[in-house]
Order: C-alpha cells, then structure tokens, then sequence
C-alpha cells in the first residue's frame, strides 16, 4: 500500500516537487470515497478542500434557473479539482458530483493555506501549478463555447 507522500510524488500535478513539500502537503490530506451522486461540494457552501482524483468521474455543474444544471467540467482518474479553497472569499462556485464509485485524496484547504502562508516558496510553487491547470480549463471552456455559439464559421 502506497503512501500519500508516494502518490504524490507520482502524480503529474505534483511532479518534480521538492520531497519536503510533498510531506507538508500530504500532512494536510486523507483518502476519501464517494458514491454515485455524492456531493464533493456544493455551491456556495465553504470552500474548504482540494481533491487529486484516483478513480471515478467526478462532474462539476452549475445551476441556472432557466436551463437547469449545466455540466462544466467532466474530471477523471488522475485529474484535480477545486481551488476556490485557494481564494477568497473561500466559497465554491460550482457544484461537484460523483457520476460512479469515485476514490480520491483531499486535502484540508485551511492545513495548505497556513503551510503556503508559512513558505512562500512553497505557496508560489502550488499556485503556479494551480494556475497552470485552471489555464487549460480555460482555454478547454473558450473552445467549447466557440463550438456552441460560434460554429466552425466563426472560425
């Protein structure tokens, strides 16, 4: 059985980070699983988590009163999600729900942001990486948006 060190260590996200750092960061999570139509989190409420997703489909949806629940965003095995803990006001902004049996690692929001407070090497390391995944999904959403309202003329 691996430790959390570990499965940092060979994750993507966290690649080429200092072995210090990841003990600091895996100090701060657990192992967590959740059943088909679990909430991760919700809108609104206190964003307080991170999670490294290690198996399962995770969706993340936003509400509008008009058209329903739109899905954002469709994570999987390997992928990470929620920064709002990052951030304030610390409030998430959108809704993520287990599609299937998901198993992840999480990591106390408050625990990351006193150990970034405390380094600042640490905390500009982290958010770089952050920022770097939070660009991709940018990018990722003005395609999509290209393709339902802009169609290939727009193009």
């Amino acid at each position: 059985m691996k430790g959390l060190e570990q499965l940092l260590a060979e994750h993507a996200f966290f690649a080429g980070m200092e072995p210090k750092d990841l003990a600091l960061i895996a100090g701060c999570g657990a192992n967590a699983r959740f059943e088909a139509g679990d909430y991760l989190f919700r809108e609104g409420e206190p964003a307080d988590q991170f999670y490294l997703l290690r198996s399962g489909r995770v969706v993340v949806e936003v509400h509008d009163p008009a058209r329903g629940t739109i899905t954002v965003l469709s994570a999987g095995e390997g992928e990470v999600l929620g920064f709002s803990w990052l951030m304030p006001p610390y409030r998430w902004v959108f809704d993520a729900r287990a599609l299937e049996l998901t198993r992840a690692l999480v990591f106390d929001g408050a625990c990351l942001r006193d150990k970034c407070e405390a380094d600042a090497r640490l905390g500009y390391d982290l958010l770089k990486r952050v920022t770097s995944v939070m660009m991709q999904r940018l990018e990722a959403a003005s395609v999509q948006l290209l393709d339902v309202y802009g169609g290939a003329a727009a193009r």
